[in-house]
């Protein structure tokens, strides 16, 4: 009995991992419109992510992230790369993850480049794993109150927002952001 339970729900994850979620994709007008709404909660709340906002080359957006796990979990979102107020393109963020996990959660967040090498680099991966390549700084509550455009000189931060649900622990370490071409 604990043997099919234990291969009852690796195979429940394995199934909820490979679900081709191109087909639950957004068009590229719902993406663009969550990505405004995004900004302008995250705007509203961090006045950090407004500093940040002036000095960034890009901030790519995830406005609503789902995760959700019983042991073994998993998250997706879709956002847009803005730069100079505009959609410069569409991208996923998935990620799976293994251990004492149980709940479910959506939240944001907000990616700010703040230099044309990170930005390049993630036009240029084919995949980009957060925890390889550009070093990212989470902004928190104790980060924010000694964040000026002097000290924010660092290559990319990332800023969550609007958090619903329950669930322990809040991450991106170990996401893969993909390009995505939407309807």
């Amino acid at each position: 009995m604990y043997l099919l339970k234990k291969f009852s729900l690796a195979f429940f994850a394995m199934l909820v991992i490979t679900i081709p979620f191109h087909v639950l994709a957004d068009s590229a007008a719902e993406i663009d419109s969550d990505v405004s709404a995004g900004l302008k909660l995250l705007y509203a709340s961090s006045p950090e992510a407004v500093l940040l906002a002036k000095d960034a080359k890009g901030i790519l957006v995830f406005p609503d992230v789902l995760k959700a796990g019983l042991v073994i979990g998993g998250q997706y979102g879709e956002g847009a790369l803005r730069k100079g107020g505009k959609t410069a393109g569409y991208y996923s963020t998935v990620a799976a993850s293994y251990g004492l996990q149980a709940g479910a959660q959506t939240f944001g967040y907000a990616l700010f480049f703040m230099s044309d090498a990170t930005l390049e680099y993630l036009n240029s991966s084919e995949g980009w794993e957060i925890g390889f390549g550009p070093s990212i700084v989470v902004v928190d509550k104790g980060m924010a109150g000694s964040l000026t455009t002097t000290t924010g000189k660092d290559n990319v931060y990332a800023i969550f927002f609007d958090q619903k649900g329950l669930m322990a622990g809040l991450g991106i370490q170990g996401s893969k952001i993909n390009r995505i071409t939407p309807e």
